[in-house]
C-alpha cells in the first residue's frame, strides 16, 4: 500500500476513534462529569486574559463550548463538529492575537512540542495564556500510566521529540512532566516569552474509578457525587494522576 493511503488510513481511523470518543463522553456520565469539571476550571484561569480570541486545541470528542461558548475549536482531524482544522504546530492565527490556547490530554500527543510553544509564544497576545490538563508524574500516576494505560510514559527520556504514526497513535504522557516540571529550566531558555504561571495536581482516583475512554465505570450513579467530592478531597502533591498547567506569554 502507498505510504499516502496508509497515511489516509490512519487519519480515517483517528477520526472515526474521535467520534466514538464523542459518543463515549456524551453517554457516560461519570465521564461527562469529570469533563465538565475539567472544563470549568480551564475557566477559571482565562478570568485575567483580557480580551481577545480563545482556541481549543485538539478538541476531538470535547464539548467546551457548553462551558466556554465563545471558544474556536480545533483539531488536527477534519472532524464534523469543529471549526477549524489544523495541526497545532502551525498555528493559523496573527501573532499576538489570541488571548488563550486550551487543551484537554492533547499536549502529549504532539510529537514536535517544541514547534507547538514556539506557536502559541507567537500567536499570543501579552498577559496570554495556553492552559492544558494532562496527564501527571508522581508515585501513584507512574504505576497506573505503567501498568494499566496503552499510552507510553516515558518520564526518563531524553528528547522531547518523539516518532507520530498517527495524532492519536503516538504519544508519550510524561511530556508535560519532562518539558515543564523537570526540564524547566531549558523550557524558560527556549521559550523567554513563556512562564510557567502555576501547575495545579489533581484527579488521583475519579478518572480511574470512570473507566475512561475504554472501560467500563467502575461507580455506581448513586456514588457519583460522594466520588467527586473524595477525590478532590485526598488529592494532593503527592497524590494524582493530572496537572492543570497554566502557562503565561509575558
Amino acid at each position: 500500500m502507498p505510504n499516502t493511503d496508509y497515511q489516509k488510513l490512519i487519519l480515517d481511523n483517528e477520526s472515526k476513534l474521535s467520534i466514538s470518543h464523542q459518543q463515549v463522553i456524551q453517554q457516560k456520565q461519570i465521564l461527562l462529569k469529570i469533563y465538565k469539571i475539567w472544563y470549568k476550571m480551564i475557566k477559571q484561569k482565562l478570568d485575567d486574559c483580557g480580551e481577545g480570541l480563545q482556541v481549543e486545541v485538539g478538541s476531538g470528542g470535547g464539548f467546551i463550548k457548553e462551558i466556554i461558548p465563545d471558544t474556536i475549536t480545533s483539531d488536527i482531524l477534519p472532524l464534523p463538529h469543529i471549526d477549524m482544522a489544523f495541526d497545532a504546530t502551525s498555528i493559523p492565527f496573527a501573532d499576538s492575537s489570541l488571548k488563550a490556547i486550551m487543551m484537554i490530554n492533547v499536549f502529549h500527543h504532539i510529537s514536535d512540542c517544541s514547534a507547538f510553544l514556539a506557536e502559541a509564544q507567537r500567536t499570543l497576545k501579552s498577559g496570554g495564556k495556553v492552559i492544558m490538563i494532562e496527564p501527571s508524574n508522581c508515585l501513584w500516576s507512574k504505576l497506573i500510566y505503567q501498568n494499566l494505560h496503552h499510552e507510553p510514559f516515558e518520564p526518563s527520556v531524553i528528547n522531547w521529540q518523539f516518532e507520530s504514526k498517527g495524532p492519536l497513535s503516538s504519544s508519550n504522557q510524561a511530556l508535560p512532566y519532562i518539558v515543564f516540571e523537570r526540564d524547566r529550566q531549558i523550557f524558560n531558555k527556549r521559550f523567554p516569552l513563556l512562564k510557567v504561571k502555576s501547575i495545579h495536581f489533581h484527579t488521583p482516583l475519579l478518572y480511574l474509578l470512570s473507566g475512561g475512554l475504554s472501560k467500563p465505570s467502575l461507580i455506581p450513579s448513586f456514588l457519583e457525587e460522594m466520588a467527586i467530592k473524595l477525590d478532590k478531597f485526598v488529592s494532593n502533591q503527592n497524590f494524582h494522576m493530572f496537572s492543570l498547567i497554566e502557562l503565561e506569554k509575558l
